[in-house]
């Protein structure tokens, strides 16, 4: 049993010992490297189209991004370049507009629903959480208008009752007043 036992302790240390002095050889280079060819370090383009596959997704990203941190002058230059009917321009002026005012929310998710279809597969699961997310926000907006709506009527019926209170307050006074002088007749009499 012990030899056995010295064996496998020898075959693992001669393993152990082979893996140690290849080192790194044996392993690829980098798994996760972009393909041959152009790399997503060289995507840049300032309005995001669908013509270069390479560098849809950072392209797209990176428009969410600016549209996200983008002022109003930024987004109105944007919405005026991105004037047209194609669908890359029409969803990219949906991601301009998502990130503005209350008011172009409709519109931005008008245009989502209507091209999100037409956009290449590799890029509707990014355009369709967006579209969530300012459903979501939407949605958000909504209830918190309703709740506003019911704090204001909340604080009329309060107003109101307070008068109610008022003018209760006061006909006890006068009640009160009629009764200590009926009180007072009685007792001269």
């Amino acid at each position: 049993m012990q030899g056995i036992d010295t064996i496998r302790y020898r075959s693992l240390l001669a393993c152990a010992t082979v893996l140690l002095l290849a080192g790194c050889e044996l392993l690829p280079e980098s798994p996760f490297a972009a393909p041959a060819g152009r790399t997503t370090g060289d995507c840049r383009a300032e309005v995001p189209d669908f013509a270069d596959k390479a560098c849809l997704l950072p392209d797209w990203a990176a428009f969410g991004l600016a549209s996200q941190r983008g002022d109003r002058a930024w987004r109105d230059a944007m919405l005026a370049q991105l004037e047209g009917r194609a669908s890359e321009r029409r969803l990219a002026r949906a991601v301009a507009l998502a990130w503005g005012s209350e008011r172009q929310w409709d519109q931005a998710s008008e245009l989502y629903k209507a091209d999100l279809n037409a956009a290449p597969a590799e890029l509707q699961p990014l355009l369709r959480y967006w579209l969530n997310e300012l459903e979501g926000r939407r949605a958000m907006a909504s209830r918190l208008v309703g709740v506003r709506g019911e704090l204001v009527s909340a604080e009329r019926r309060r107003v109101a009752l307070e008068e109610e209170n008022a003018a209760l307050a006061e006909k006890l006074e006068a009640l009160t007043a009629i009764e200590q002088s009926i009180n007072l007749r009685q007792q001269n009499d």
